[in-house]
């Protein structure tokens, strides 16, 4: 039987866009403020912190040589043969083509009608193969996703992998307290600053929401408005309603310099979910769409299903309708603007069959993530999937286990983008400064799993045995050792390799503490200014800026 909270989670709003589960996620932060409230402090080690200078000295840029930079390869990890590929796809084009589309709003029904679709008495809108194999023929198969600072601009698509943001957390972990509190517009603040000096995260996506900003149109300016100060990083948002989005581009225009200037080169992409499952549109979103094309916005349509809920809970039925829908918004955006730019994001999201509660990690969620990136990759778009959505609610054992199972399963299967990777905890409930600090360190783990072994002549190290075994008997200070040492392995700021006794005699400190400290030094001394005096005080007149 489904809790209250479960039911709103899987009977996703009609808007349909990353804004209505934004406001289910509201729902749900009603239900469990309470608790969290009357909730006891988390373990903490009252011992004082040894050797703090050295622990923060090394900041999270990267070496002179990087050696797991992000944009690794991917898709060694295949965990459907090239059969199940074929029988998943070939479902999800009969669902297109003999049970299609409910709810399309009038506007967007014209312009499939005009593509080729077709509508049938049910008054549903029926796909030919046909069309779905032109528009997937002609969708953007790599795009550029710019930022403000083209230095950190990353290609997406092919078989590059780059860890990113996402998420809408209405609860933040509270970095002095350990407990969860309501997000606010402050966090947002301070979550951008921080994960600018994070090299891992190729991309931002605002991870939380401000909870203390009551109106949506407030709420969608001010968060794009911290994007532009905080960071010059590629970064993505979500629009309300369509009719905030010209309002926030000519905001974005005043930050590039001009009017027109942000959508000759946007920086910015738009998170939608224009498809609800099962197998509906959702008419704001599919608005909102229409406007972000115009304005040449880069779009990530997502579709989140629930297996078990508003999916087959079967993991291929699941992929089948996932296919489909997120298929339907290829469809959709190939009949306004063929070719625009699209991530192609087929999230899969599982439900805990036991209680009906959103379940974020564990092996289901590794595999299905995995799956669909490689269905996406197979077709040749751009994938987007999620992972690192752990449910665990202190950064803990389970926080690690669940955060490393599921972004590696997603990045060797070759994720060209992969959402919710940094920051996330509570099962997309909650974000932590901490937990950004940690992820960024997994993610170069990661990235230096992707690299592989590079094999060569030189590497297989003949004369080097020959001379260690013939002279000295060890390999440590060898020529051929201090090449390797920084060009073939990362060696982590965070994780303790020390013996037990160093351990202690630096005040035993846990991984947790140190990500603590780490976050809280920079929040303390990173204060970019990436908007400069005139720009920032025309965006102050023209829009009520809240901090």
């Amino acid at each position: 039987m489904f809790n209250p909270a479960a039911s709103a989670l899987i009977h996703a709003g009609k808007r349909g866009n990353a804004a209505g589960y934004m406001l289910l996620a509201r729902n749900q932060f009603l239900v469990e403020t309470q608790r969290c409230r009357k909730g006891t402090p988390m373990q903490q080690n009252p011992s004082k912190r040894a050797g703090r200078r050295e622990r923060i000295a090394k900041r999270a840029a990267k070496p002179v040589f990087d050696p797991c930079p992000p944009g690794q390869i991917g898709g060694r990890y295949k965990p459907l043969t090239e059969k199940d590929l074929k029988d998943i796809y070939d479902t999800a084009l009969k669902l297109l083509a003999e049970l299609g589309l409910g709810d399309v709003p009038e506007r967007l029904a014209g312009c499939l009608e005009d593509a080729g679709a077709r509508q049938a008495p049910s008054g549903r809108v029926l796909f030919s193969r046909g069309l779905v194999e032109e528009a997937i023929d002609k969708a953007a198969k790599t795009f550029v996703l710019h930022g403000r600072d083209e230095a950190r601009s990353i290609e997406v698509g092919g078989d590059r992998v780059f860890f990113g943001t996402g998420g809408a957390a209405v609860q933040t972990l509270d970095i002095e307290t350990g407990l969860y509190r309501p997000s606010t517009l402050q966090d947002l603040h301070d979550f951008t600053r921080l994960q600018d000096t994070l090299a891992n995260v190729s991309w931002f996506t605002r991870c939380c929401i401000a909870t203390d900003i009551p109106d949506n149109f407030d709420l969608d300016v001010n968060t794009a408005y911290a994007l532009l100060k905080h960071t010059t990083k590629p970064t993505a948002t979500a629009f309300t309603l369509a009719k905030h989005v010209a309002p926030i581009v000519q905001m974005f225009d005043i930050a590039a310099g001009g009017g027109g200037a942000f959508s000759r080169r946007p920086f910015v992409k738009a998170h939608i979910s224009p498809v609800i499952s099962p197998m509906r549109f959702a008419e704001d979103a599919v608005d909102v769409t229409f406007e972000c094309i115009r304005h040449n916005i880069p779009i990530s349509c997502i579709t989140a299903a629930q297996a078990g809920a508003t999916a087959p809970a079967t993991l291929a039925g699941f992929l089948a309708q996932s296919l489909a829908e997120t298929l339907a918004s290829l469809l959709m955006v190939h009949a306004i603007k063929p070719g625009h730019p699209m991530v192609f994001s087929n999230w899969p999201m599982v439900v805990d069959l036991r209680t009906g509660a959103f379940a974020g990690a564990g092996g289901e969620i590794a595999v299905l993530n995995a799956a669909s990136a490689q269905l996406s990759n197979w077709l040749g778009l751009p994938s987007g999937v999620a992972a690192s959505m752990s449910d665990a609610k202190a950064i803990d054992a389970q926080y690690g286990a669940e955060k490393a199972m599921t972004s590696l399963a997603a990045a060797l299967a070759g994720g060209n983008l992969i959402y919710e990777s940094s920051g996330m905890t509570a099962s997309l409930l909650g974000a932590s400064f901490e937990a950004f600090v940690l992820d960024d360190e997994m993610h170069s783990n990661t990235y230096r799993a992707l690299r592989g072994i590079e094999v060569s002549e030189e590497n297989l190290g003949f004369e080097a045995i020959c001379n260690a075994v013939l002279g000295e008997g060890h390999f440590l200070g060898g020529s051929h050792t201090l090449e390797a040492m920084e060009r073939d392995y990362f060696y982590p700021a965070l994780a303790n390799r020390d013996n037990p006794r160093s351990w202690e005699d630096k005040g035993a400190p846990d991984a947790w503490s140190l990500a603590r400290e780490r976050a809280k030094d920079i929040l303390a001394t990173h204060h970019p200014r990436y908007l400069d005096a005139a720009a920032d005080s025309a965006i102050r007149n023209a829009f009520r800026i809240l901090n």
